[in-house]
């Protein structure tokens, strides 16, 4: 008897339930698989999926539409995603846009009738360095124009042969020379079995390295109060959910020193009896996948992971890979973990810190891509080597994403201590009217404070610099970072969810001339609310940028015509 598609798709939905033992923690995976075979996950596999992981209906779908990249609707074979983050629009995706419209005869958030295009604006891809970008399916398409879009487009129809373009060198272009590339393979990792797991987390102790990732915490003492926290298992959580806007140093990390995260890792493991690794790679870095499997399987045939690590009995750890689907606020360590054990990413209450009930309710060390790489440099080399670089209180050199208005993007290291000015010398950002540290959810720096230092003691860890000229609007940069966090909202909490759409709204009067200053500073006050009430770092920080411009350039904004009005 011939199988339906239906009976195909229970099939795939059983075997791989079974594979996964069917625990909640395979609903991604699964909805991936089904979504990468079918091109959706219908209300049918949606049902068949809750039924062989005993779940409800309901609540595989509350997962599936909450990310981005899992598709509960039809959409084309070719899904065409370009990015609207602040560099790409500075780099003129807007008429990329139009022609992506023009050839295709539909409007972004619809598809071609025949089915074969879906054209969708995204949040950044990591490729702001080569802005615009977009993604078909999981290629990246950078250095975009109007004529190469149409060529694209137009291989799309053709079978993607005569035109594509190749992802090209990543990052070669105006970067510094990293310290990672001149790590002896392994080293760290040699140096680390050769000591206790207490004196392992005491050289990274001394080393003075803080978390790359969000807050800085000491990575230390991290590692130190996970190894004495009680539990049967221990995870090492490796956070490649690059998702801050302007932000692509971990990709670039994860492309070409891979093995110095996975060592990293291992390192980590040892540290705090740990037994098993995940990385959470982000659904936009889809296309680093292959790569990262077969550096994973390389260092397992070289006994680099697996049972007894380069002959040390009783020392078994493995790092396997989670793909994230498509959400912004997984990128904070907690809903990174709701996402990996099968639920929406909505950021959990603290304490209990993941440290002591993380994945599965066990002890789990969350680190940040280029702080694993970090480590094992500093397990190679000696805690002394990387104190010695940087200022008293941030220790060690720092990577940088740099985009925007300057001659010379790309990713950057510099020790810890240099001025804003110095790094827009070295870019070629000069004349700069602002510069954004740390991402759309971190500061904007107006030109007065360029002398301002880039450390913890000044302006923290923002690993991500967007440099603005003097001809940019500061509101259509507020306008900007408000749809992004507006679409990016989990939806939690009130604050968050409520308050940033109204301060879109006010943004959108501003911009029109028809904000007056008693309105402005409801809209601060409102900014002020937003920050102690939300739950997570989202809302939290999303109010920085009114709150800077408001600071900064009061008078520029306010002083704008009334739109329609000569």
């Amino acid at each position: 008897m011939l199988l339906t598609e239906q009976d195909k798709q229970k099939a795939l939905i059983s075997q791989l339930a079974e594979r996964h033992a069917r625990k909640r923690s395979a609903l991604i995976p699964i909805l991936q698989t089904v979504q990468r075979d079918y091109g959706e996950v219908s209300q049918f596999a949606m049902q068949h999926i809750a039924d062989v992981l005993g779940l409800h209906a309901a609540d595989v779908y509350s997962v599936a539409t909450f990310y981005q990249f899992i598709n509960t609707a039809p959409k084309g074979k070719f899904i065409i995603r370009l990015s609207r983050d602040m560099s790409s629009m500075m780099k003129g995706a807007k008429t990329v846009a139009r022609q992506l419209e023009n050839d295709l005869g539909i409007k972004f958030g619809q598809t071609t009738p025949d089915g074969m295009f879906t054209l969708e604006w995204t949040s950044c891809i990591g490729m702001n360095y080569q802005a615009p970008a977009m993604l078909i399916n999981n290629e990246v398409f950078s250095n975009l124009t109007p004529q190469r879009a149409h060529l694209i487009i137009e291989d799309c129809l053709q079978g993607f042969r005569a035109h594509r373009p190749t992802l090209g060198k990543i990052g070669e272009t105006y970067s510094s020379a990293l310290t990672y590339s001149s790590h002896e393979a392994d080293a760290g990792l040699r140096n680390a079995l050769a000591m206790s797991p207490a004196e392992v987390a005491g050289e990274v102790g001394a080393a003075g390295i803080r978390g790359r990732g969000g807050a800085g915490f000491p990575t230390g003492t991290k590692w130190k109060l996970a190894a004495e926290a009680k539990g049967e298992f221990k995870y090492i959580v490796c956070n490649a959910d690059e998702g801050e806007p302007g932000t692509f140093k971990d990709r670039i990390i994860l492309s070409r020193y891979a093995d110095l995260v996975f060592e990293g890792m291992t390192i980590a493991a040892y540290a705090v009896g740990a037994r098993e690794g995940l990385i959470y790679l982000r659904a936009e870095y889809t296309f680093l996948r292959p790569q990262l499997e077969a550096a994973l399987e390389a260092r397992r045939q070289n006994g680099l992971l697996g049972n007894a690590i380069l002959g040390r009995e009783g020392f078994d750890f493995d790092i396997r890979l989670h793909m994230g689907a498509g959400a912004y606020v997984c990128g904070e360590e907690t809903a990174l973990i709701e996402s990996l054990e099968g639920r929406r990413g909505h950021p959990r209450n603290r304490p209990p810190y993941p440290i002591d009930v993380g994945l599965n309710g066990m002890p789990t060390v969350v680190n940040n891509v280029e702080t694993l790489a970090s480590v094992s440099c500093i397990l190679g080399r000696g805690a002394a080597w990387f104190s010695s670089i940087g200022t008293e209180r941030s220790k060690g050199f720092k990577l940088f994403s740099v985009s925007g208005d300057c001659t010379r993007p790309g990713v950057y290291e510099f020790p810890w201590g240099i001025t804003v000015e110095q790094l827009l010398e070295t870019v070629g950002g000069g004349n700069a009217k602002a510069v954004q540290v740390g991402g759309y959810s971190g500061q904007l720096i107006p030109a007065s404070q360029f002398d301002r230092r880039l450390a913890y003691e000044d302006l923290g860890i923002g690993g991500s610099v967007i440099v603005y000229g003097q001809d940019r609007d500061m509101l259509d940069v507020a306008e900007n970072y408000f749809e992004f966090f507006v679409d990016e909202s989990c939806g939690q909490c009130t604050p968050c969810r409520d308050g940033n759409v109204k301060l879109l709204e006010g943004i959108r009067a501003l911009r029109q001339g028809k904000c007056t200053s008693r309105y402005l500073n409801e809209l601060i006050s409102l900014c002020e609310t937003i920050q102690v009430a939300s739950k997570c770092g989202l809302g939290q920080l999303s109010p920085n940028i009114l709150i800077a411009i408001n600071r900064h350039f009061r008078d520029e904004i306010l002083a704008r015509p009334v739109v329609g009005q000569h």
